[in-house]
């Protein structure tokens, strides 16, 4: 499992902590100003100027515009739905927030990641500059000059209200881009381009560390990405990349820290973070195929065994209650593999539709396309197999015909056995391909769900809507396999009731029995894997 963003306990700071691994390229310029600013007393000496050197934790900052994403954009990097707080409003992030990725099989830390407050008035802080500063001096020198202005060290309701000009949140961001080795410019790609985000441009160029712009939002159709690059190229910031905090594409995130590592020159640590964050991507599908495999293997081995003049109904919704159960609880182990959590933080792909509905529910078969065997009208029939002739001479057939048609029984030519007067009950394999197509369904969409989502129907991939977030019944939906042509694994748990732990409630031993099968089947869903 990833466990390479340890930011627990790390994530909420008023002021940056005075440490080893705070000072960047220009930290001198950037704690002698404002020593309040760090809640220490003032120090009666310059810290040593320093360049990021091989083997050292990059001091990347995030910064931007009001309400671009900044704290999105972590949240997703981070995998961690709690990072910030999320709010479709301006000027969210009050402080600077740090967090750290590190490596998840040695703990060292790689990248210190510092979430800055909006730039709220870039262009009134450029006149001031222009008004205050003198233009022979170089960038350094000027944004000094400024943080050491009364205007910069005003907070929160603290700010003097004689004076119109408050730039504490402003000074913060550049406190924090004075201390840092390089900085992520962060750009709502549905924005247009405007005035202020070339001052704000200007004055990030001053703090002389590379900047390289991230466009977020950019599966919106709004965007503006085109625009965006003309303006920038004229400000020679030619490296830029696209990281959409909602829609998320693991491959770009590779490509924002490998754009990162060439404009470094000692860019050893982020090569560390790619390959150790491509190894645990890659980890964590192989865990969550593990997880699904193990589930239908539980459920193609559950069995009940009822007398030959037993009504088989009670039974039959003691099963479906069971699977339905087994169903949610692979669906929380898939959440929370992914650091998804169904919690009030933010809302889950659970919530969708697709998810929500009962997998007995007949026309959830008609809508994945699933077909039953026996002749039977497509879809309408139900996934608990029971030999229905059997059932027809034990209820009568009247009775029979009523169960099917109230959607409890199905005709799919189950396992009778009439050998000692016991009748066995299976789930049928249409209900088993519907469970694993909403299984590896939800995979698909954890995969490409950033954790800044906050809609339930933020749940795309590719443009294309998920299942069960439509009432078109024509959904090209495609299964891993033909109902009627099941691995041969989920064929062979029908002889082994000792698998599941809905047959006989040992859970512990149950899983260990399937192990081996489980980790055969999985290999085989990995081949059905809907982005290859």
């Amino acid at each position: 499992m990833n466990n390479d963003n340890n930011n627990q306990g790390n994530h909420t700071q008023n002021s940056l902590q005075k440490n080893d691994d705070s000072a960047g390229v220009f930290a001198d310029k950037a704690y002698e100003v404002d020593p309040q600013a760090l809640n220490e007393p003032e120090v009666s000496h310059r810290v040593a100027k320093k360049t990021i050197a091989s083997g050292e934790a990059l001091k990347l900052a995030v910064v931007g515009h009001t309400n671009t994403g900044k704290t999105s954009i972590l949240r997703t990097l981070l995998r961690d739905v709690y990072f910030g707080e999320v709010k479709n409003e301006a000027a969210t992030t009050r402080h600077v927030e740090r967090a750290q990725l590190t490596d998840s099989q040695t703990g060292e830390v790689l990248v210190a990641l510092y979430d800055t407050p909006g730039l709220e008035d870039a262009s009134g802080l450029m006149d001031w500059l222009e008004d205050n500063t003198a233009s022979r001096r170089d960038g350094i020198e000027r944004l000094q000059q400024f943080l050491a202005a009364d205007i910069a060290q005003a907070d929160d309701g603290s700010s003097d209200n004689n004076s119109n000009e408050n730039y504490s949140q402003e000074a913060k961001v550049i406190r924090q881009l004075l201390a840092s080795d390089m900085a992520i410019y962060v750009v709502d790609a549905r924005e247009p381009v405007l005035g202020k985000y070339r001052d704000e441009l200007a004055i990030l160029s001053w703090a002389a560390i590379p900047v390289m712009p991230v466009f977020n939002f950019t599966d919106s159709q709004d965007a503006n990405i085109d625009e965006w690059q003309t303006m920038l190229a004229r400000r020679n910031l030619h490296i830029s990349t696209r990281f959409d905090s909602v829609a998320f594409e693991f491959e770009d995130e590779m490509r924002l820290w490998q754009n990162l590592a060439t404009m470094l020159t000692h860019s050893e640590m982020l090569e560390q973070l790619m390959a150790r964050r491509t190894e645990n991507w890659a980890q964590l599908y192989d865990e969550a195929n593990i997880i699904i495999a193990d589930f239908l293997l539980n459920v193609a081995a559950f069995v009940r065994e009822i007398g030959e003049d037993d009504d088989p109904m009670p039974v039959l919704q003691q099963m479906q209650e069971a699977v339905r159960q087994s169903e949610r609880a692979m669906q929380h182990n898939l959440l929370n593999l992914y650091k998804f959590y169904d919690n009030d933080v933010a809302a889950t792909p659970l919530e969708l539709q697709a998810y929500q509905q009962d997998p007995f529910d007949p026309e959830l078969l008609k809508s994945y396309g699933i077909r039953t065997t026996s002749g039977a009208a497509a879809g309408a029939l139900l996934g608990l197999g029971i030999d229905a002739a059997a059932l027809g001479t034990t209820l009568g057939l009247g009775a029979a015909i009523g169960g099917i048609a109230g959607g409890l029984l199905s005709n799919t030519g189950s396992i009778a056995d009439k050998i000692s007067g016991v009748k066995r009950l299976y789930i049928d394999p249409a209900t088993l391909t519907l469970l694993a197509t909403r299984a590896l369904d939800l995979l698909t969409a954890l995969r490409h769900r950033g954790h800044a989502a906050t809609d339930a129907t933020q749940l795309i991939y590719n443009g294309e809507t998920s299942i069960g977030d439509t009432d078109d019944e024509s959904s090209n939906v495609i299964t891993p396999w033909a109902t009627h042509k099941l691995p041969s694994e989920l064929k062979k748990a029908r002889g082994k009731p000792q698998w599941s732990s809905l047959s006989s409630g040992k859970s512990e031993q149950a899983q260990l029995s399937r192990a081996d099968m489980a980790w055969s089947l999985a290999s085989k869903l990995q081949s059905y894997k809907p982005e290859q």
